[in-house]
């Protein structure tokens, strides 16, 4: 029976628990928290939801790390969120020794498990978690640009009216101010994007696809979780289903796009394995201006906080 665990028993780790349970496609899912009785308690109120969604899923709620025992995906969402004001990098002094302690136990108790990182900054602590366990780099893998790119077909569709079931759109880079959608690689219904808007209207879904967290967190005082959560979800299908799917994803760089020693969000093909593939797109000078400074926004934070 398959199994995926999720550290962290927060508002992202409980929505991910509660729509792996409706997706029905995984037999075991565990619920980590640090804090005896709010992931039991998550997990029973999700487990009594299973007959409505005729699920299968058996759902353990605990607070101790050898609940991963059997794991072959570990999703870590353990970390403080951002509070208004704060960007994302402003979090690792808070969540760096938090993935230590997360990753020394995956290690532990998973050893043969591929992660998923969506805790903040992800670029930096997907890169973090890579060197900690020592890992092949397909297997550590870090949420970001699917959320991205969701935001920004969710921006375009209320711009255009055109069902969102018909739009693509692609976001990659890091997942901060200098992130970088690209509206070239960007369609409805197979049809170039800049068909439909124009020039000022495809910056302004720019602008916003880059906000869409910090505007969440500006209104409601914390980070957003339910789009973060279908976007691991989506994920999670790729891998336990093994479907080869094109999902922008964090990788570790290793001389795709002329980079090194780096996690940053790039086209993947995700599978079974995890990464499978990292597909390198034929960007054009000035996305490639700005995707340079979206790595030097990434390097930043690593090279002042990983030694």
């Amino acid at each position: 029976m398959k199994k995926i665990a999720i550290i962290g028993a927060g508002q992202v780790g409980q929505a991910i628990a509660h729509m792996l349970a409706r997706e029905n496609f995984c037999g075991q899912i565990a619920l980590i928290g640090r804090r005896a009785g709010i992931p039991q308690g998550a997990a029973l109120d999700i487990q009594h939801a299973i007959p409505l969604y005729e699920s299968n899923a058996i759902i353990e709620g605990s607070h101790e790390y050898q609940t991963l025992e059997g794991a072959d995906v570990v999703v870590v969402t353990a970390g403080s969120p951002r509070a208004p004001g704060m960007s994302r990098a402003d979090l690792i002094d808070t969540n760096k020794p938090i993935i230590e302690t997360v990753v020394e136990n995956i290690v532990r108790y998973a050893p043969n498990a591929i992660v998923i990182l969506v805790s903040n900054p992800v670029d930096t602590l997907t890169y973090y978690a890579w060197r900690l366990s020592g890992w092949d780099k397909h297997r550590v893998i870090g949420l970001s640009c699917v959320l991205d790119s969701a935001r920004m077909v969710s921006a375009i569709a209320l711009k255009t009216g055109y069902s969102a079931k018909e739009i693509s759109a692609l976001v990659i880079g890091g997942h901060g101010d200098h992130m970088l959608p690209l509206p070239r690689f960007s369609s409805i219904n197979g049809v170039p994007l800049n068909l439909f808007l124009s020039e000022p209207e495809i910056d302004t879904i720019i602008a916003s696809t880059r906000s869409a967290g910090g505007d969440i967190v500006a209104l409601k005082g914390t980070s957003g979780y339910v789009a973060a959560a279908a976007s691991v979800v989506k994920m999670l299908d790729a891998v336990m289903n093994d479907r080869n799917h094109l999902l922008p994803c964090v990788a570790i760089m290793d001389g795709e796009y002329g980079l090194n020693d780096i996690a940053l969000g790039v086209p993947t093909v995700l599978g079974g394995r995890g990464i499978v593939k990292i597909v390198e797109l034929p960007l054009n000078e000035a996305e490639r201006a700005q995707l340079d400074r979206s790595v030097a926004e990434v390097t930043q934070t690593l090279r002042q906080s990983v030694p």
